[in-house]
């Protein structure tokens, strides 16, 4: 397993698609980039910028459950690409053990940031759907300065009302 970092959440043009990126710690720094929802990019972007909603989010509400039960988020882990679909690892410890719950990497992305728990991959999926920054700034012509504003301005359109039901 190889640890990642989350390096942010932006808007992929023209289509206006949210894609949450990770970044290899070490090692050649390769990245993931996964399309999410716009729910869960809402709720990546919101926990990293600290934002409080009226009410509890999902992932709020799944982070109060956990310590309701006295369990602990340990990781999250990437384990599979497959049909452009990856598939992530919940990896928890509870009173009754170790638990292992498959969820959405976004949702699991989500938890993490909430948690401060890391973020892994396994290696297959790194070495299949990995690339390294410098090519993907090359293909797409945009800096890191375009990427923060497209993300700057995801956040300023979106509201907790975004999310009442």
């Amino acid at each position: 397993m190889i640890e990642l970092e989350l390096v942010g959440v932006r808007v992929e043009l023209p289509t206006n698609t949210p894609v949450v990126i990770l970044q290899e710690r070490e090692g050649r720094r390769r990245r993931l980039s996964i399309f999410i929802g716009g729910p869960e990019a809402t709720a990546i972007a919101f926990a990293l910028e600290g934002v409080e909603t009226p009410r509890p989010l999902t992932h709020d509400l799944f982070c109060d459950v956990l310590d309701d039960l006295n369990a602990t988020l340990d990781r999250v882990v990437i384990t599979e690409l497959r049909d452009t679909t990856y598939y992530s690892d919940l990896h928890l410890t509870g009173p009754a053990g170790p638990l292992v719950v498959s969820a959405r990497p976004s949702d699991g992305v989500a938890l993490a940031v909430r948690t401060g728990c890391p973020i892994f991959s396994e290696e297959s999926v790194l070495d299949e759907a990995g690339f390294v920054e410098e090519a993907a700034e090359e293909a797409d012509g945009e800096s890191p300065e375009d990427v923060v504003e497209e993300f700057r301005q995801f956040i300023d359109n979106v509201s907790p009302e975004d999310f009442a039901s």
